[in-house]
């Protein structure tokens, strides 16, 4: 299928949608505006796509949420470990040793005045001395304490306070080797403690991440767009294939479908396109064996109905003579006779069942009273008193008597021959169908009897090559029903039923007709 065949079937189905508003009204609003439906493979694709886009963006945010996080406070920690240890340093020397709480406390003070308005806290035996006596000492935590009574560099420990980052540092003070403060020797006793916000470093680190979280839904509807793009594009080649498969499956056994590139998608149109190359191939030469084997089976039927005529004549002369004739050829005689009438019966079948074949078969149809009908059926074939009828009088319907004669003959024929008196016949009407019910009383129709009993030349006994009917009278009975627009059906299994044949019709009636 070429493009251009592509383009002006969308095409045309672009202006059929078009010239039919209210039934556009009817429609679904994803159905108007062509959303793709979630279970079917664009949307899962699409979806699949969204889903890796929002994960990779969501895991691209963690980690610069946790890097930033970590680059900012650690810059952060690093500048405020440099500042107080220079300020210590530096103020350190004007601090005598032994000290006392008003040199303690300017000390602190003095320390605090370069670090931010952080809380610095000094020590020194029992006393303990505050820039800002009314703070609260508790994010200066024990495990600080402990660890600066065995250091001698600065340490350092983050602490949640208030639901705010805190950053507390710690030193002590050493002595040079003349004893004064601000050395690099022994400890002095004197301990300096700092406590810095860290507030600003996670704001600037959650403003990052908002940023970051605000480009999300972009990234999320530009992968979505990019998918439904892709997915038109991979999925372009499979909608041409499944058209072509429909007018494959309805016959169109010559439809082709493009193969443009080198990918799977193109590997599987040649493949599509072999495959109903060779079922195109195939299917005609089943037509024409089928067409051979039809004008064979009607050429000789035909071609046997002559020889056949005057073999009937002669055998019904011979079997009017046989009691004047010697036994053997009286037996002869009426043994001609019979498989001449046998061989006619085929020959009939035959050509009746080649005519539905080649859809050269019509009705006549009149107005029939169903039950005088079915007992002209009977009568006819000397079947009146070896099967019960019930007929109520009124029901008339219009079909071909002749081929409801047929369809009741080899429905009652087989029930007499295979089935267990008594043998039934209903005609009921209701609901506007017409259904004429057949059954016996024998031990009815096994499973795999059943599932061929309409099959053409099938017997129930296949050792039995010899029988008195040709296997084609169920065929003929439920090509004739189909003819009027029914069927018939076989009852399921019941307890003290055989088989129940039903023939059911559209009730045509005079007022109907």
């Amino acid at each position: 299928m070429s493009t251009t065949e592509e383009s002006t079937e969308e095409a045309m189905e672009e202006a059929a949608a078009a010239s039919a508003p209210a039934a556009a009204r009817r429609t679904p609003l994803r159905a108007r505006l062509r959303l793709p439906r979630l279970d079917g493979l664009r949307g899962r694709l699409i979806i699949t796509v969204v889903v890796v886009a929002l994960i990779s963006a969501v895991t691209a945010t963690a980690l610069a949420y946790r890097e930033s996080r970590d680059a900012v406070l650690k810059r952060a920690q690093n500048a405020a470990v440099e500042d107080f240890r220079n300020r210590v340093n530096n103020l350190a020397a004007e601090l005598d040793v032994p000290t006392d709480p008003r040199s303690m406390g300017r000390f602190a003070t003095d320390v605090s005045s370069g670090l931010r308005g952080a809380l610095v806290v000094a020590q020194y035996r029992d006393y303990t001395a505050s820039s800002d006596p009314s703070a609260d000492r508790s994010r200066i935590t024990a495990d600080l304490r402990a660890t600066v009574r065995t250091r001698t560099q600065v340490s350092i420990q983050r602490v949640e306070h208030g639901g705010k980052p805190w950053l507390a540092l710690g030193a002590p003070v050493l002595l040079d080797s003349a004893g004064r403060a601000g050395g690099s020797g022994q400890p002095s006793g004197v301990e300096i403690f700092a406590v810095v916000s860290l507030a600003d470093e996670e704001r600037d680190t959650a403003d990052l991440v908002r940023s970051v979280q605000s480009g999300l839904l972009p990234v999320v509807l530009l992968a979505a767009v990019l998918a439904l793009l892709a997915a038109r594009t991979v999925l372009r080649p499979v909608r041409k294939l499944a058209r072509a498969t429909r007018r494959l499956a309805t016959g169109e056994l010559s439809i082709r479908v493009e193969e443009k590139g080198r990918d799977e998608l193109a590997e599987l149109a040649h493949t599509f396109n072999e495959t109903a190359g060779a079922l195109e191939h195939s299917v005609g030469e089943l037509r024409e064996q089928e067409a051979l084997a039809r004008r064979f089976v009607a050429d000789v039927s035909h071609e046997l109905r002559t020889p056949l005529a005057a073999m009937t004549i002669v055998s019904s002369v011979l079997e009017e003579d046989a009691d004047q004739l010697t036994p053997d050829t009286a037996h002869a005689a009426r043994t001609v006779s019979a498989e001449t009438a046998k061989l006619t019966r085929l020959v009939d079948d035959l050509i009746e069942i080649s005519r539905f074949d080649a859809r050269a078969v019509a009705l006549t149809v009149h107005s029939v009273d169903m039950a005088e009908a079915v007992r002209g059926t009977l009568a006819a074939r000397g079947w009146t008193d070896r099967v019960e009828a019930d007929l109520p009088p009124g029901i008339r319907a219009r079909l071909d008597r002749r081929r409801l004669d047929v369809i009741v003959a080899n429905l009652v024929g087989n029930a007499l021959r295979h089935g267990a008196p008594p043998v039934t016949v209903t005609v009921r009407a209701a609901d506007d169908w017409l259904t004429v019910s057949v059954a016996d009383h024998g031990p009815g129709l096994a499973p795999e009897v059943a599932r061929h009993v309409f099959d053409r030349f099938y017997k129930a006994d296949s050792a039995r090559s010899r029988s008195e009917g040709s296997g084609l009278g169920m065929a003929i009975a439920l090509e004739n029903a189909r003819l009027h627009g029914g069927t018939i059906e076989l009852a399921p299994p019941a307890p003290d039923v055989g088989a129940v044949f039903t023939l059911r019709l559209p009730l045509r009636t005079e007022s109907a007709s």
